[in-house]
């Protein structure tokens, strides 16, 4: 059993259905960076019991999380939702059998899953369905700043420059037709679940409307995915090799989820998150958003998104 026993039956009879639950015969901790998740087996029964961490409240609206993942499921693409009780962020839901928690490594040695995870975003992105919440990245950007405004920590060096370097590619996105969807938001590769028929796609806490391609880059560069990976995984999003424009948006957005998520890390740092050591996360990412906007190749992308 874990060492959150207790605290995981408390939450599990939460639910009317698990009410009177005394005893189960397995809970079993599994990964999460600012919750704890377990998986818990009652005979017939497994279920994913979700608490959300201390002070994921201040940047996460849970009931539009609640909203979003139950739209998810609809989708076909997320297992269904039990019981939510937004308040308290609880989420208990179904449990895929027979899947693989996804890795960067296993991105690159489980065969067909590129295609697999591009074949699921596009299912989620032409559902038709509806998510709360707009993503609006730069917005979120100004959000997380304030955010820190308020903490004791400091920005990796030369994140200004970054940041106003990236002002003319906020223009360019904006200024082409892009037809929102209901997107992820935050596709770590653990987020996604394989089966190795289908994918599953998991954790709805920043999901929203949003350009699709922002899940696609964001995929790619959480799982570290090379040239030949980007194509598989694009081609089959698309059902068809990519135009540049579309292939300039996804590369743009590999570099501003980086510029994002370095944020949301020194978020964690300055709250004491140990689940990761959060301030290597954020230089990293910093690091790697620079590279990719310095490359020479990276303005052809631009150009490609403007002419459009």
């Amino acid at each position: 059993m874990s060492e959150h026993t207790q605290t995981v039956l408390n939450a599990l009879r939460k639910a009317p259905q698990f009410a009177t639950v005394e005893t189960v015969d397995s809970i079993t901790r599994l990964g999460g960076l600012t919750n704890l998740v377990h998986r818990v087996e009652m005979g017939d029964t497994s279920v994913i019991v979700r608490i959300a961490g201390d002070g994921t409240d201040a940047y996460i609206d849970r009931s539009i999380e609640a909203h979003n993942a139950e739209a998810a499921a609809r989708a076909g693409v997320s297992p269904q939702v039990i019981f939510a009780e937004p308040e308290s962020g609880l989420m208990i839901s179904e449990t895929v059998p027979d899947i693989e928690t996804m890795t960067p490594d296993l991105f690159a040695s489980r065969a067909g899953s590129p295609a697999r995870a591009g074949a699921a975003l596009a299912k989620l992105h032409t559902s038709g369905e509806a998510f709360q919440f707009r993503f609006e990245l730069f917005a979120m950007i100004e959000d997380y700043l304030k955010i820190l405004s308020t903490k004791d920590v400091n920005l990796p060096d030369g994140y200004d420059e970054v940041v106003a370097a990236a002002a003319p590619i906020k223009q360019v996105l904006e200024a082409g037709d892009i037809t929102l969807a209901p997107c992820h938001c935050d596709p770590l590769c653990e987020n996604f679940l394989d089966d190795g028929t289908r994918m599953w796609i998991v954790d709805w806490e920043y999901s929203g409307m949003n350009d699709p391609l922002w899940d696609v880059g964001d995929l790619s560069v959480e799982a570290g995915m090379n040239a030949a990976q980007d194509a598989v995984l694009m081609t089959a999003y698309f059902g068809r090799t990519p135009t540049a424009a579309e292939t300039g948006r996804m590369v743009i957005y590999k570099a501003m989820c980086d510029l994002l998520w370095t944020l949301w890390g020194l978020i964690q740092h300055a709250d004491g998150n140990t689940a990761e050591d959060f301030w290597a996360y954020s230089t990293a990412r910093f690091d790697r958003c620079k590279s990719l906007m310095q490359d020479p190749a990276f303005q052809s992308h631009i150009d490609a998104v403007r002419a459009c």
